[in-house]
């Protein structure tokens, strides 16, 4: 009984340590040594600039950018300020204000480049942690480290770009127009995608990681969290970073450092100082600092490789290592174990056939079981509360709750299972159906998911454990678990890790993995009596946190509900509704849409701006206010070779914040030039079955007036759409718009509290003038 006992506690504080090896467990204090990275004073700096939302182009974002600057120049570093337009990939034109400093070293190799934003996400996020956490994070790591009085080897370039959140605008300017740019040899990039949790490193390279990798376990941060599997995922999604735009436009690698965790409070109201984790902060600090100095240090110029490394961390032994090329021989190492061990206990006769065929079972139906619950299990859930809709990332303010509460019905669904067959199946035939599924996954990644390949590793444990069962009737217990520890070190913290950074619609994914770690713990779990209980319990502690979670589905001070209202004037047809992107109304839009509120109709098809693809989803008729429409201009109109070249000037005569420019049917352009800038990728035909293209989203930064050049076929007509908008619905005394109740915030992602202005261009064509 004793060692039964001490085998689970070895499986639970495993578990526990997985996840207290991410994150720092002390915060540096106010008085920490000088030549050291100190939350608290970084803290100081952060409440300073997270006073207000600092957006691109409002009056709060020069207050942040001038803080910065004077911060910068008290350590004696000189500053400048990088002002160009700038178009991006996904259609979003700006003109962003970078800060730069660079601190001279003694040799003239390439230089480390120290990289963040001070930009918040327009329009109601106060940017504390995305990326508020990062500027503070460079300013204290560089007061820091000049606080040594050392001259580094290589040059220290520190760049704090603008408009990041609108599309990489300012990374854009610096890589491509910049003379700097040229000198980088490597970027450290600090980001958040939430408020708390642990800061994952993932890398960026357009060739092999090897180099940089061996240089990341040199340098030696205390809390590394990082696995090539978190960048494989990463590479697939529609997420990039400043870091994005030097790895593609410069061909420049570098390590970006992110936080996910929290992940409700991205890009809205809550992204407040106050909300900032402490020890999230304490960890990017953790990772600069000896970054900083390994890398000021080292030899820049040699971090190109073809050759790539997975990579994973682990508690004790930080970040592991080992060269792809090890992949396929790894495998069929445990494939042929795997088969000698087979052999081996077929002749020893500790293995049987049919005992294994049965072993099949209890496994499968826990693997269809649970990845059914978790996977129906929130479709439900969503059915049962509409009001989840509105948070348009996919994690809710109780997800972290739905996370054990599907980890527990996973298991109380393996312990019953494995109990229907407890006593006509040795544990060393319950153990070769995971690993027969866990070798599957692993040749399968070897293939199609590279930086997965690690999952090989627990499998080489599972295997040592499979041994000791066929070698002995009885093994020592305490052996297999530490035996099993490796495996719950690897493995237990992407329960939590891809619902957290992917949604809870992931929630099946974490299901399944509790299901593959409990195969390959049935060395322990065979010998465990009592399984009908344990899953009793497990699903009791299930549907409690199930309860738990029904028990904060209230909107709440700290837990609001996101919500969306624009007044949209149409100035063509002299119109006016009112618009919500919301999917449920509550009681501050419902006293501007009614309780019978129209469908978006035809508005719907203009999705201005959203992340997340969402459309306008209801509009009622609001009375007609005297806002100043925008200034339209045709200052060029000309036909050269069957293309026609038309100039537009448009100026905003209420200081709108943003632009959106539709062409509406069937048109092609030749080039598209906004503000000086063209669009390099314009070429193409804008006839896909949608009503209406989106040419362009522009950004105002200084007043300044939206100048368009456009290129295009002369027998085509132009037909153009303008929706100019400005997010001052809540401060204009025209509409007498309420404040929001403490229980509400505004909905992230979408284009919300504006007052938006449609305006029609139509030209018809040449040969129709002729």
């Amino acid at each position: 009984m004793f060692k039964k006992t001490l085998a689970i506690l070895i499986l639970c504080l495993a578990v526990y340590w997985s996840f207290d090896a991410l994150l720092p467990n002390k915060i540096s204090t106010i008085d920490a040594p000088e030549n050291s990275f100190s939350t608290h004073r970084a803290l100081v700096q952060l409440k300073e600039i997270t006073k207000e939302p600092h957006f691109l182009g409002n009056e709060a974002h020069n207050q942040v950018r001038n803080y910065i600057v004077s911060e910068l120049e008290k350590l004696g570093l000189e500053t400048q300020i990088q002002e160009e337009f700038s178009f991006s990939k996904w259609g979003n034109v700006s003109k962003p204000k970078n800060i730069l400093a660079r601190i001279k070293g003694s040799d003239t190799s390439k230089a480390l480049l120290l990289l963040t934003h001070y930009d918040s996400q327009p329009h109601s996020s106060f940017g504390a942690s995305d990326a508020g956490s990062g500027v503070v994070t460079i300013l204290e790591g560089i007061r820091a480290f000049l606080s040594e009085n050392k001259t580094p080897k290589n040059d220290i370039i520190i760049l704090i770009t603008d408009a990041e959140e609108l599309g990489l605008n300012g990374a854009d300017v610096f890589v491509n127009k910049h003379p700097w740019a040229k000198d980088v040899g490597l970027v450290l990039n600090f980001e958040a995608r939430g408020s708390g949790g642990p800061s994952y490193m993932l890398i960026e390279t357009n060739q092999g990681n090897a180099n940089l990798m061996k240089e990341f376990v040199k340098a030696n941060p205390e809390y590394p969290v990082a696995n090539s599997l978190a960048y494989s995922i990463y590479k697939m999604l529609p997420n990039d970073t400043d870091l994005t735009r030097f790895r593609e436009d410069g061909n420049i690698d570098g390590f970006n450092f992110a936080f996910i965790d929290d992940h409700f409070d991205y890009h809205t109201a809550l992204d407040t100082y106050e909300r900032l984790d402490r020890n999230t902060l304490e960890h990017q600090g953790s990772y600069l600092m000896p970054l900083l100095h390994h890398f000021s240090n080292a030899n820049l110029n040699n971090l190109k490789n073809t050759e790539d490394y997975i990579y994973f961390t682990v508690p004790i032994f930080k970040t592991v290592i080992y060269p792809f090329s090890w992949i396929s021989p790894m495998l069929l190492i445990a494939v042929m174990a795997f088969i000698g061990l087979l052999i081996y206990g077929f002749k020893r006769k500790t293995l049987q056939g049919k005992e294994i065929l049965k072993g099949f079972a209890p496994f499968l139906i826990s693997l269809i079981a649970s990845g059914l619950v978790g996977y129906f299990g929130w479709e439900i859930l969503k059915k049962s509360y509409p009001q989840y809709q509105e948070m348009l990332h996919g994690f809710t303010y109780n997800g972290h709750t739905y996370i054990i509460a599907f980890v527990c019905l996973a298991l109380a669904i393996c312990f019953y299972s494995y109990h229907l067959f407890k006593s006509s199946i040795k544990t060393a035939n319950l153990l070769i159906a995971p690993l027969f599924f866990w070798i599957i996954i692993c040749a399968l990644v070897a293939f199609q998911l590279q930086g997965a390949s690690f999952f090989i590793i627990p499998v080489y444990f599972g295997l040592l454990s499979l041994f000791l069962l066929i070698r002995q009737e009885k093994p020592n217990l305490i052996l297999l678990a530490l035996l099993a520890v490796p495996l719950l070190f690897i493995m237990s913290p992407f329960i939590k890790m891809f619902p957290v950074g992917l949604g809870l619609k992931i929630l099946f994914v974490s299901a399944i993995i509790v299901v593959l770690l409990f195969g390959l713990l049935t060395p322990v779990f065979g010998f465990i009596n009592h399984k009908k209980r344990w899953s009793y319990l497990f699903l009791i502690l299930g549907i409690g946190s199930l309860i738990s979670a029904h028990s904060n589905t209230k909107y709440t001070k700290d837990t609001p509900k996101p919500n969306s209202l624009l007044y949209v004037l149409d100035a063509d047809e002299n119109t006016a509704v009112w618009a919500t992107y919301d999917e449920i109304l509550d009681d501050w839009n419902k006293e501007f849409l009614s309780d019978d509120p129209d469908q978006a109709g035809a508005l719907a098809k203009h999705t201005i701006g959203s992340k997340y693809k969402s459309n306008f989803t209801y509009t009622k008729k609001a009375p007609l206010k005297d806002i100043a429409e925008p200034k339209v201009e045709i200052s060029h109109d000309t036909i050269i070779n069957g293309k026609r070249k038309v100039a537009i000037c448009i100026t905003s005569q209420r200081e709108a914040n943003r632009f959106e420019v539709f062409s509406y049917g069937k048109m092609q352009f030749h080039s598209i030039k906004v503000n000086g800038v063209e669009k390099n990728d314009s070429v193409g035909d804008f006839s896909t079955n949608k009503l209406s293209t989106r040419l362009f989203s522009y950004y105002a930064t200084d007043k300044e007036s939206l100048d368009i050049i456009l290129s295009f076929p002369a027998s085509q007509k132009l037909d153009l759409q303008f929706y100019e908008a400005s997010y001052d619905l809540l401060k204009n005394e025209a509409f007498n718009v309420p404040d929001r109740a403490e229980n509400m915030i505004p909905k992230p992602f979408v284009l919300n509290d504006a007052i938006v202005i449609k305006k029609s261009i139509v030209l018809d064509s040449y040969k129709s003038n002729n």
